[in-house]
């Protein structure tokens, strides 16, 4: 796989996490964020062993333990931050909440930093225009009330950072199949334990719908199945950073969703000259981290990597 390749894969993959504004309108907010995490990753983890089981048997032989312990931190990073996720978005409407999770990308330089890694310049520039996007969606619409559910994102956007790094570096030390068994199967068991301290009534601790079990088996399969192998495949060949900017354009998906689907789907929203500029800022973030600028003949010539 090419870094063009690469590219169009991640970008699927921000296409299925975009399905989660859909998703969990499907979901009542009884239903604690940890459960749900718990509930699709188990299906995801089912899923993949059940198609994979032979695969994943001989990765764990090759990797060894190591394979275990780097499934542990990255299944209970991301069991954290899915469901500060959860908590969060449940303060704001479809596209401010969608806005919010751009701040992965603005904080990813940070991470980098701290990593003792490289910010490039085209990282950097993508960063700020993403930020700027952000901020120019979100700004004089976030009420008082609003605050807690913004700290509580952008925490989990730190650790999603964090996240993103640390992935792309165990992406090419282990079969990509089995580690996002393990992942899936380490973000579940850690999100039941979180779960049962917190409500010890587990599956029983709310009422069952046919629609919110089919969200469950949707995400499960989609968001946390699909998209997960497919992103550990396409971080082999990307950087943490590329990954983590062509993530942000999920909200041009969502905002989609929201304008065109019919509210008793999702959340109307309303394509106003302030979120479109916001979104234009964001895509444009996307295309200078993953374009290649070079001078042709003293012209200027633009390509997408790969």
């Amino acid at each position: 796989m090419n870094k063009f390749q690469a590219n169009i894969c991640l970008l699927c993959v921000t296409f299925c996490w975009s399905t989660e504004v859909i998703i969990f309108a499907s979901i009542p907010d009884s239903v604690p964020p940890f459960a749900t995490t718990c509930i699709t990753s188990a299906i995801a983890a089912v899923i993949l062993v059940l198609f994979f089981r032979k695969r994943v048997i001989d990765g764990v032989r090759l990797s060894g333990k190591r394979v275990f312990l780097d499934a542990l931190v990255l299944g209970v990073i991301n069991c954290v931050y899915n469901a500060l996720y959860i908590y969060g978005l449940k303060f704001f409407d479809v596209s401010t909440g969608a806005f919010t999770l751009c701040m992965t990308a603005v904080m990813l330089p940070v991470v980098l930093i701290l990593n003792r890694k490289k910010v490039g310049k085209k990282t950097w520039m993508s960063s700020i225009m993403i930020a700027i996007g952000m901020i120019c969606a979100i700004a004089g619409t976030i009420r008082a009330d609003q605050y807690i559910g913004l700290i509580v994102i952008g925490v989990g956007s730190f650790l999603r950072a964090i996240y993103n790094v640390l992935l792309n570096k165990r992406a090419s030390e282990h079969d990509p199949v089995t580690l996002s068994t393990l992942v899936t199967t380490m973000i579940c068991s850690t999100s039941f334990v979180i779960w049962f301290f917190g409500d010890h009534r587990l599956f029983l601790g709310f009422e069952w719908t046919m629609p919110m079990i089919a969200s469950f088996f949707i995400y499960g399969y989609f968001v946390s199945g699909f998209a997960m192998t497919l992103n550990i495949f396409a971080q082999r060949a990307a950087t943490a950073a590329t990954a983590s900017i062509i993530y942000s354009l999920e909200i041009a998906f969502s905002v989609l969703w929201g304008a065109l689907l019919p509210p008793g789907i999702i959340d109307p929203v309303t394509l106003t000259p302030r979120i479109a500029i916001g979104v234009l800022f964001v895509v444009a973030g996307g295309i200078v981290e993953v374009a290649e600028f070079k001078s042709r003949k003293g012209k200027g010539a633009v390509r997408l990597e790969g």
